[in-house]
C-alpha cells in the first residue's frame, strides 16, 4: 500500500510540470538546432524528420519547441489524403488545444518546394500558422506559390507514413472524415469513439 500511495503521489506531481510547459505557448520559443532529427514513434511504426532551420527558422523553432515538450504524444493523424498529404498537429488534451489555437508564427519565405517527405506547417492565411503540420506524399508544388513553407524531411520511415490510414478522407463538411472544431473541442475522446481506426502517435522525441 505504502508503494501504490508514492507512485500515485510522484504521478500527481508529475502531471502539472508536464502540463504548465504546454499550458504557456510563449515560453517555448527555444531556437532550434542548425539541423537536428525528430523521431515518431507511431501506431504503424517509426519515422524520422530531419529538420534544416535554414530553411524555414521559424517554423523549425516552433516544431523543435512542440516535440520537446511532447506536444505530439498520443496525437491522431486526422486528415489523410492518399496521393496529397497526411496532417497532424491537434492535440489529443482540449485544454491545450485550447491554448495553443491562437499561438501564432509569422510566415516564412519559402526556399524548399513541398515534394514528397517533406514536412511543413499547415496555415489558415498569412502568419496564421501554429501547430497543424502535413506531411506531402506527392510533389505539391502548387503549395509553394500558396506561402507553404518546408521546414525538414522524412529521412527514413515514409514507408511507415505511406501506411498510415487513410480511409476516412477528407475532413468534414467538405469529406467524411473528422471535423477540427470538434477534435480541437472534444479531443482524443471524439476520435476514439467516431473515427477509432486513425493511427497515432505514441511519442515524438529530439534525437540526440
Amino acid at each position: 500500500m505504502t508503494r501504490l500511495i508514492a507512485v500515485l503521489v510522484a504521478l500527481v506531481f508529475a502531471g502539472p510540470a508536464f502540463s504548465q510547459a504546454l499550458n504557456n505557448p510563449a515560453a517555448l520559443n527555444e531556437a532550434a538546432p542548425a539541423v537536428y532529427k525528430a523521431k515518431f514513434d507511431t501506431s504503424k511504426g517509426a519515422f524520422v524528420i530531419e529538420v534544416h532551420r535554414d530553411w524555414a527558422p521559424i517554423g523549425a523553432d516552433r516544431f523543435y519547441n512542440l516535440v520537446k515538450n511532447g506536444f505530439f504524444d498520443n496525437a491522431r493523424f486526422f486528415r489523410v489524403i492518399s496521393g496529397f498529404m497526411v496532417q497532424f498537429g491537434i492535440n489529443g488534451d482540449p485544454r491545450v488545444s485550447s491554448v495553443w489555437r491562437e499561438a501564432r508564427i509569422k510566415d516564412d519565405a519559402v526556399r524548399q518546394s513541398n515534394k514528397r517527405g517533406l514536412i511543413t506547417f499547415a496555415t489558415a492565411g498569412p502568419n496564421t500558422r501554429t501547430t497543424q503540420v502535413f506531411i506531402n506524399f506527392a510533389d505539391n508544388a502548387m503549395l509553394d506559390r500558396q506561402g507553404f513553407a518546408p521546414f525538414g524531411q522524412i529521412i527514413s520511415g515514409m514507408n511507415v507514413v505511406d501506411a498510415l490510414y487513410s480511409g476516412y478522407g477528407e475532413g468534414a463538411p467538405s469529406g467524411q472524415g473528422p471535423e477540427q472544431g470538434r477534435i480541437q473541442a472534444e479531443g482524443n475522446a471524439y476520435l476514439t469513439k467516431d473515427f477509432g481506426k486513425l493511427d497515432y502517435i505514441k511519442k515524438a522525441t529530439i534525437e540526440p
